[in-house]
């Protein structure tokens, strides 16, 4: 596998956490970036995770990615800033990050693989977002069901 097969294959890993979560969620490409032999592939989730919601979607995440044969590295269960870390059979680690206001962060970093270029994810962002923009900027979707305050 190369670097281009590797952010091919992250960007399946991605599509395919993000199609299981329901109601669905909005999200931008993150930055890809690369090193000598891997690559990262991230993805920014735009709809507003309440902290009411946050534990029904680590936990949609986390059945998902063990029923796919990952393997749970490390579950930070912080109020403010819950995690989630696997590894595929592949070895290519997953993460969940939530950060500030409820935004959602997800990385896949490829093991070590031979070098290539690595073109842009061909997967179709959901949500808008400014090219002029130099950072992501806060969660701005609501979701009747994701962004609820009372649970």
């Amino acid at each position: 596998m190369n670097m281009q097969e590797a952010a091919e294959h992250a960007d399946k890993i991605l599509d395919d956490v993000l199609s299981e979560i329901d109601p669905k969620v909005r999200w931008v490409h993150g930055p890809t970036t690369t090193g000598s032999c891997t690559v990262t592939r991230r993805r920014t989730v735009m709809t507003v995770v309440s902290a009411q919601r946050r534990g029904s979607f680590l936990g949609v995440v986390d059945r998902f990615w063990r029923k796919s044969g990952y393997r749970m590295t490390a579950i930070n269960n912080d109020v403010d800033v819950p995690a989630i870390y696997a590894r595929t059979r592949q070895g290519f680690q997953v993460g969940l990050i939530v950060a500030d206001k409820g935004q959602v962060h997800f990385d896949v970093y490829s093991p070590c693989v031979r070098p290539s270029e690595v073109t842009d994810s061909t997967s179709l962002a959901t949500a808008p977002l400014d090219p002029d923009l130099e950072f992501i900027p806060r969660p701005n979707i609501h979701s009747d069901f994701w962004s609820a305050e009372g649970a």
